[in-house]
């Protein structure tokens, strides 16, 4: 997709900034190859440039979801779902009745399944268990945050891994290694391309005009091809993970670069998972787990991080640090610290009070997911119950200065920063209360944080949503406008100049 050109006339632009304040004017926009060239009353469209009528709604610029893992959202669609499941007898009954549907259809196939959270369970399942229900398919069932798998002894041959007695749940470091071979081992999923399309048409539907791939594979390679193919309705910052390093760095590849020649692909961080997640009871904390068990997992020691992170800075790269657990944020800023390297926390799940400062100092990006919080409030009230109160601290970055970048992780929660912005100013999403409101956002603060940096200026990319109500202005009972929120949908979104949704 080229960039286009566009004059959007009678919009009333949302303000993002602390200081807007009283109903906005009557504005046109005009966006000229793919940039916002003016911004004021009474336009005059170019000659061949379309106009459409704004109707005196309200113009924004466009969402992004800063934390996305979008093939994986994108088989999501096609994939057995074990999200609902609470212990391993359930899972194995779901994977029993979805082998009895199958039938004789496809002897062998791999099934693949998603969204299992095991961290409440009783006990861990084993092979033996998915063997004694699976017939002729290797099962490969990846957990609902992406940081372990449960495999049948055949889907443990094929990737090289061990099998026998007590053998088939595989964590974190090891699970990332056997996870970037599926494709290879099993044969690419026929469903992808088909699944990325849905994939793009929704998100362009919610308002979604860019996104960042953190694809655990790595994002760097595919995407100017998918453009090239049409799948070009919204801007991907591509990212790479240390086994692509030697090849991002042997292409002089830095974080901005573009990719391709589209100018919607770019070039971003390096991924670093430097410990496990909350589910798995492996995200790496300075106290240990409640209810029984140890700090949780380093992925990458100290040393190691500094290591990588200072390679990563040196050759022009960012760095996109997992961080769940608050040991772990401690270990990330000491990386960040020592080596000057620049990015972003990703997740800071749990921090500790004097860290919170330290990200603003570092000027790093909080790249945080609110819509996780709805799904982990009852786990983390198990294994975290003695300090909630630092878990999804939203109100204490803002307040500090730390730059809020909202994303989903999905397929973890839906790609839908609707939800996210929802999540993270009602902190709820049954009929209890808010979970500590006092690190809720407001509406214009989530909001601020979901557009990438940009407003709707001269010199602005020429992203753009409408909208039919200011969500901004929106005040009162949290439940009330979290419900709003969720409900939102633009009825235009415009990529680079061009309409990707809408009329």
């Amino acid at each position: 997709m080229s960039p286009r050109s566009l004059l959007l006339r009678d919009v009333r632009p949302i303000g993002l900034d602390d200081d807007a304040a009283g109903p906005p004017d009557l504005v046109d926009v005009l966006v000229e190859a793919g940039m916002i060239r003016q911004v004021a009353a009474g336009l005059t469209a170019p000659a061949d440039v379309p106009v459409v009528d704004g109707g005196g709604r309200f113009v924004a610029p466009g969402l992004w979801d800063h934390h996305v893992h979008l093939e994986q959202w994108a088989l999501q669609q096609v994939r057995l779902d074990t999200a609902g499941t609470s212990s391993v007898d359930e899972v194995v009954a779901l994977l029993r009745d979805h082998i009895a549907q199958l039938g004789e259809g496809d002897p062998g196939s791999v099934v693949h399944a998603w969204g299992h959270r095991s961290a409440g369970w009783s006990r861990r399942g084993t092979a033996a268990e998915l063997d004694a229900v699976c017939g002729s398919h290797p099962v490969v069932l990846i957990s609902g945050d992406g940081h372990h798998g449960w495999l049948s002894s055949s889907a443990l041959r094929r990737l090289g891994l061990p099998t026998g007695e007590g053998t088939g749940v595989v964590e974190e470091a090891e699970w990332f290694a056997a996870y970037a071979r599926l494709t290879e081992v099993f044969g690419p999923d026929p469903h992808l391309e088909d699944g990325l399309r849905l994939a793009l048409e929704d998100a362009a539907a919610r308002g979604v005009v860019g996104i960042v791939d953190l694809e655990f594979s790595g994002s760097y390679g595919p995407w100017p091809d998918r453009v090239a193919r049409g799948l070009d309705t919204l801007r991907v910052v591509t990212a790479t993970y240390e086994d692509g390093l030697d090849d991002v760095v042997g292409r002089g590849l830095r974080t901005g670069d573009p990719l391709g020649d589209s100018g919607l692909v770019t070039m971003g961080p390096l991924k670093i998972i430097s410990d496990g997640s909350l589910n798995t009871r492996t995200a790496f904390c300075c106290a240990p787990y409640g209810g029984g068990g140890d700090h949780g997992v380093q992925n990458y020691p100290p040393e190691r991080l500094r290591e990588v992170a200072a390679r990563a800075h040196a050759a022009g790269l960012e760095c996109a640090v997992h961080a769940i657990g608050d040991a772990a944020v401690r270990d990330a800023l000491d990386a960040f610290e020592a080596t000057g390297a620049r990015g972003s926390l990703e997740h800071a799940q749990l921090v500790r009070w004097q860290d919170v400062p330290r990200m603003a100092a570092l000027r790093l990006r909080a790249s945080v997911q609110p819509a996780h919080l709805l799904d982990d409030r009852d786990v983390t009230e198990t294994c975290w119950g003695d300090r909630t109160d630092r878990c999804f601290a939203l109100r204490a970055m803002a307040d500090a200065g730390v730059r809020l970048a909202l994303g989903s992780d999905a397929p973890v929660s839906p790609l839908d920063p609707w939800l996210a912005m929802a999540a993270a100013v009602h902190r709820s999403a049954d009929e209890r209360g808010a979970w500590h409101p006092e690190q809720a956002l407001t509406v214009r603060e989530a909001f601020a944080a979901s557009v990438d940096g940009q407003r709707v200026t001269r010199g602005a990319r020429g992203d753009l949503v409408l909208l039919d109500a200011d969500p901004t202005v929106w005040h009162g009972d949290s439940a009330e406008v979290g419900a709003r929120l969720r409900g939102l949908r633009p009825t235009l979104t415009v990529v680079a100049g061009r309409v990707v949704h809408g009329a």
